[in-house]
């Protein structure tokens, strides 16, 4: 499934989940006022694109400059590095040399992060089930994580006839 971030989050907050304050804009004027309206003193400009690996990600016309995920303190930088991400191609390990162009972006408020965590669902080609995924190891580079220390992931294969069970929890 192809969602975006913004997209995701709703749903969660849909379902009760507490997640960051955030929104969506599609220039740079409503990237300000997204940040206005939510306070600050400090806000996350992320770029939307079907990619993982953003804010380590570079744009196409300025290999050497900052990523597509940026922590901003005042609705002034909200705005600048709305307009630096608009409309340019961000280029991933996810997204190979050809990039994906920043259409929109999700505004969110900043947090005071003290321990990062990585859990993720997806379907194991392999075997057709779904697998948890989870790490104490949390942040943007899970696949480093992987790939040197694989011990520190742990995943967990659930039975499509019986769903998350306590066991798979409990081991999480």
């Amino acid at each position: 499934m192809n969602i975006h971030e913004y997209q995701a989050k709703d749903l969660l907050r849909g379902y009760g989940v507490a997640v960051p304050r955030g929104g969506v804009a599609f220039t740079p004027e409503e990237a300000a006022s997204v940040a206005r309206e939510l306070g600050g003193p400090v806000w996350v400009v992320k770029s939307q694109i079907h990619a993982g690996g953003r804010g380590a990600g570079r744009f196409q016309d300025n290999p050497g400059g900052k990523g597509g995920v940026r922590v901003v303190k005042s609705v002034e930088e909200v705005a600048s590095n709305a307009a630096e991400m608009l409309s340019r191609v961000l280029v991933t390990k996810q997204t190979g040399p050809a990039g994906k162009e920043v259409k929109r972006l999700y505004v969110e408020e900043g947090a005071d992060i003290k321990r990062e965590l990585y859990l993720g669902l997806l379907t194991d080609r392999g075997t057709g089930r779904v697998t948890i995924i989870a790490s104490t190891e949390g942040g943007m580079e899970i696949e480093e994580v992987a790939h040197n220390t694989p011990e520190k992931i742990v995943k967990v294969a659930v039975d499509p006839a019986t769903g998350i069970q306590g066991y798979h929890t409990r081991k999480v």
